[in-house]
């Protein structure tokens, strides 16, 4: 089981093996490797770091303690239907995702984060809702 933050959810969506620091794109990896070949793996919503984050590099703003983080998984997560402390496999993620979300509720509910300005995320929900489940990472 891997415990999530709720904007990490939609992270994984758009993962394409970039990140912070070899040991985070090699933590990432793993885990989205891991949900993406086996979808029935649960995992469990937290509320601040999670598995992820435990690789976030210490090189000095620790963004994973931030308020409007904090703001965006509570977002998330109840886009979804999800609370924290809950267990789900990750194909009831996969399913809420195509029932609740549309690629452009990105832009307003992740604005400020960096990554969104690549495209992918919005194209991992795409997937999800084609039913295509998770890129492959190369």
């Amino acid at each position: 089981m891997y415990l999530l933050r709720g904007h990490h959810l939609f992270c994984l969506l758009g993962y394409r093996g970039m990140g912070y620091s070899k040991e985070y794109v090699e933590n990432m990896t793993q885990l989205h490797q891991q949900l993406r070949q086996e979808p029935k793996t649960l995992v469990k919503f937290v509320k601040g770091p999670d598995c992820l984050c435990e690789k976030y590099p210490n090189s000095g703003d620790y963004h994973c303690e931030d308020q409007h983080i904090y703001d965006r998984d509570a977002t998330i997560l109840e886009k979804l239907g999800f609370e924290v402390g809950q267990v789900v496999p990750w194909t009831e993620v996969e399913n809420q995702i195509k029932e609740n979300v549309v690629p452009s509720d990105l832009s307003s509910i992740c604005d400020t984060c960096s990554w969104r300005t690549y495209g992918v995320c919005e194209e991992g929900v795409q997937d999800i809702i084609d039913g295509n489940g998770l890129r492959k990472v190369e």
